[in-house]
């Protein structure tokens, strides 16, 4: 079953500073690199971050700790 797959990166504040996958994927497994840079290329300081996958109707919310 094909689904639109979003998985983004947000700040503590609730901030989208980097969006990994926006778009249609068909069903299985799947590995995601971050290279810990934020929307702009600019390297993000350590510290706590949440990510969100979005896949079809379900949602999923994590954190996530950064350490440079």
């Amino acid at each position: 079953v094909d689904s639109w797959i979003t998985l983004k990166v947000y700040n503590v504040l609730g901030e989208e500073v980097a969006t990994l996958v926006d778009g249609l994927q068909v069903a299985g497994y799947r590995f995601q690199e971050w290279n810990d840079t934020d929307k702009n290329g600019h390297p993000l300081s350590s510290g706590m971050y949440f990510y969100k996958l979005n896949a079809g109707a379900f949602t999923k919310t994590k954190k996530l700790i950064l350490i440079r």
